[in-house]
């Protein structure tokens, strides 16, 4: 079976794009950096609008984050600029991200195209991380837009497994059972699971967690 689209783990591939500032080569110039490359099926569309709205108006939460966000979409670099144009005059919200003119290459590489939906593309989010590892990725259809504040827990979840090495629960930071805890890894042995509940909290020895403090 080929694969159309990086993996989770796999170095996203290396690509040069043109953008509404300028050419950049990715994931390198990000080196240091998360970043979110999102795409949306098309310029002047009312879904993608909201979004691109709902992102920029998100934009410190993601600085916050050390995010950057990148955009793509099948449409000459020209509509691109017109499209931001229209949004500054219309909401008065002026997009500082930049977006990717792309002729099909980038997509067609990163999975972005599903025949089954049509010949734009579908609205693909890769979360890729300051090594330029794909650590998350997102699909949804042309028809449903993205909710960017499960895009911004997201990051921090992925930002904060990897600090505290821990697991996230569901619905973090209000997980129905604990709350803004987070998971503690399970036992490895049969000693230690024989312990655990002696020096962690925890519903049983595969299922203990703690408070997270973070410096």
């Amino acid at each position: 079976m080929t694969t159309l689209f990086p993996l989770l783990g796999d170095p996203l591939p290396q690509i040069e794009v043109k953008t509404t500032h300028g050419t950049m080569t990715l994931p390198d110039d990000m080196k240091g950096n998360w970043f979110i490359l999102f795409s949306h099926p098309a310029d002047f569309t009312p879904v993608c609008t909201t979004e691109f709205v709902g992102f920029q108006k998100r934009i410190k939460d993601f600085d916050a984050l050390n995010c950057k966000l990148i955009g793509i979409s099948m449409d000459q670099v020209f509509a691109h600029i017109k499209w931001v144009e229209w949004i500054k005059e219309q909401t008065g919200v002026q997009i500082s991200f930049p977006i990717i003119a792309d002729s099909g290459e980038v997509a067609e590489k990163l999975g972005m195209v599903h025949p089954g939906k049509g010949t734009n593309t579908v609205r693909a989010v890769f979360f890729i991380d300051p090594d330029g590892l794909v650590r998350t990725v997102f699909y949804y259809p042309q028809e449903v837009g993205r909710n960017i504040d499960e895009v911004i827990r997201t990051v921090k979840a992925l930002q904060t497994s990897d600090r505290n090495k821990v697991a996230i629960p569901a619905n973090w930071p209000k997980n129905e059972l604990i709350g803004d805890r987070v998971i503690i890894p399970p036992a490895q042995t049969i000693d230690d699971a024989k312990i655990r509940l002696d020096t962690h909290e925890g519903y049983d020895w595969w299922f203990c967690h703690k408070e997270l403090k973070e410096e």
